[in-house]
């Protein structure tokens, strides 16, 4: 294993698992309105299963990818249009809704949801592309599929952590409201390199 290709990975990892996307602006939005413990479910379906898609992109679908890259694209587009979905619901959501049934991300529908975000397709080739040395193959991948979960995790819970957080300040309905619309817009913004490279 080479230790500076490794370094270098990690490096790569945690930024790109730390700075702000799809899944830690919506970990964060679960959490405000819906609490810590009733999002944790949220993230363990972000944590384990981007863990999961770089596993199985890294063993053989971005094979497929490569010869296709047509369908690359039409993942990236749909991913995108599925996260401004997503956007619509979060910046019209209400502190009402919350407290009259309406439930968090479930862990298979967050799973699932990693299929579709341009994001972590982007991490998981770039990593797959450009850090396979690290280690002889399959075992970087396995590698790789680690330190994404366990960063990840620590990632998640970041994200989860600042939403919990939050819910002290923003109490009231005007509150929870502008906090809404403000993750909305980011989360839309988000997809504007994807539409921009792929059209």
């Amino acid at each position: 294993m080479s230790l500076e290709i490794f370094g270098a990975f990690v490096v790569f990892a945690l930024v790109a698992l730390f700075t702000p996307g799809p899944n830690n602006l919506m970990l964060m939005a679960s959490s405000l309105n819906f609490g810590f413990r009733r999002a944790l479910p949220h993230f363990w379906g972000v944590a384990l299963g981007f863990a999961f898609m770089v596993l199985v992109v890294g063993l053989g679908l971005g094979a497929v990818f490569a010869a296709f890259p047509v369908l690359q694209a039409i993942i990236s587009i749909a991913g995108a249009i599925y996260i401004l979905y997503l956007a619509w619901i979060i910046g019209t959501a209400t502190a009402k809704e919350k407290d009259a049934g309406k439930q968090p991300v479930t862990f298979l529908q967050a799973v699932a949801f990693q299929w579709v975000n341009p994001k972590a397709w982007v991490m998981v080739i770039g990593a797959a592309a450009t850090y396979a040395a690290v280690a002889p193959f399959p075992w970087n991948i396995i590698l790789m599929a680690a330190v994404f979960g366990v960063g990840g995790m620590a990632s998640g819970l970041t994200w989860l952590s600042f939403g919990s957080g939050l819910r002290r300040f923003v109490r009231d309905e005007r509150a929870v409201r502008i906090f809404n619309v403000g993750m909305a817009i980011v989360l839309a913004l988000s997809v504007v390199p994807v539409f921009l490279e792929t059209l």
